[in-house]
């Protein structure tokens, strides 16, 4: 069975990262959008729980890419 730590580090899972209140509020304003117009990430998504994260939180997603070397996205937890 494989741990969080290894699901967390497997070539085929992008890196997540919790931001915090003043990131996501820095973002709101940088998009001039309110945090329910994220588009969302479940709570049992098996990354979500390895990341012990909770309802309402903000997600950084940062997937590499051929074409345009990364691609960063932003999911809110929601259940």
């Amino acid at each position: 069975m494989e741990t969080a730590e290894d699901l967390l580090n497997h070539v085929l899972v992008p890196k997540h990262e919790i931001l915090s209140e003043e990131e996501v509020e820095s973002l709101l304003k940088e998009f001039g959008i309110k945090k329910e117009q994220f588009p969302l990430i479940k709570l049992n998504d098996p990354v979500v729980v390895a990341l012990d994260t909770e309802e309402g939180q903000v997600l950084r997603i940062t997937r590499k890419s051929i074409t345009a070397g990364e691609s960063v996205y932003y999911r809110r937890v929601a259940r």
